[in-house]
């Protein structure tokens, strides 16, 4: 079973989440702020991380920010209801989803299982999966078993949602998808995202590429349709 780790300094959330994720089989490692958590979290990496975003000494933010230079470690944010700026913010430096609070535990859990599955993590014993092709679209190489990205022949890192959006969008090169597409795609099990969560982690994607390629320009938006992929 995948190993959780949570890090937030609210005790109480701590303990409740903990047990919570254990009853339903999950590893759990806790930390309670961000500065403690970060070595660990690149020493030995869990499966999936919960990040509070106000915490003291490093917030979840700048603890996400640290992390991304050296880890595609998926990422669930908790963030305030009021703080869409965070949620932003937190999808922008490459979070894979986030959760408001005051939030069920339950609505937690199934985020958590939707993200492991968007990484092929096995919740069992489950076989290894086959050996998937290599998709090949102009200067752009995926290689879906390995999960790796290569544009120009320079690796690109990707959060695992950010790989499925562009996976969605090279399938089909020059097809618009719209955003409801793009989610469906993403985010199963029927968990709710809004258009602002699909459009950031475009933005996210594009800056990636970019940083290789200042004229990178595959990614079309087609405002008030959706986005395409134009391969060159």
């Amino acid at each position: 079973m995948a190993t959780i780790a949570l890090v937030d300094d609210d005790r109480n959330i701590l303990t409740s989440v903990s047990m919570a994720l254990r009853a339903e089989g999950f590893e759990v490692r806790t930390y309670n702020d961000g500065a403690a958590a970060l070595f660990a979290l690149i020493d030995e990496p869990p499966d999936l991380a919960v990040f509070d975003v106000k915490m003291p000494r490093m917030d979840g933010l700048e603890l996400l920010r640290r992390l991304r230079a050296k880890s595609k470690l998926p990422v669930i944010f908790l963030t305030s209801r009021d703080d869409e700026l965070d949620e932003v913010l937190g999808l922008q430096l490459g979070a894979d989803d986030y959760v408001r609070k005051p939030f069920s535990q339950r609505l937690l859990i199934e985020r958590i299982r939707a993200v492991l599955r968007r990484n092929n993590i096995a919740e069992n014993d489950a076989a290894e999966a086959p050996e998937l092709e290599v998709l090949q679209r102009g200067s752009l190489t995926m290689d879906q078993t390995r999960h790796q990205v290569m544009w120009k022949g320079t690796p690109v890192s990707l959060t695992v949602t950010e790989f499925i959006l562009l996976l969605t969008l090279a399938n089909r090169p020059g097809v618009v998808k719209s955003r409801d597409q793009l989610m469906d795609a993403a985010y199963t099990d029927q968990v709710y995202v809004d258009d602002r969560t699909i459009d950031s982690h475009i933005k996210r994607l594009r800056k990636k590429f970019r940083a290789h390629d200042p004229d990178f320009a595959s990614i079309e938006t087609l405002y008030g349709v959706g986005y395409r992929y134009n391969e060159v």
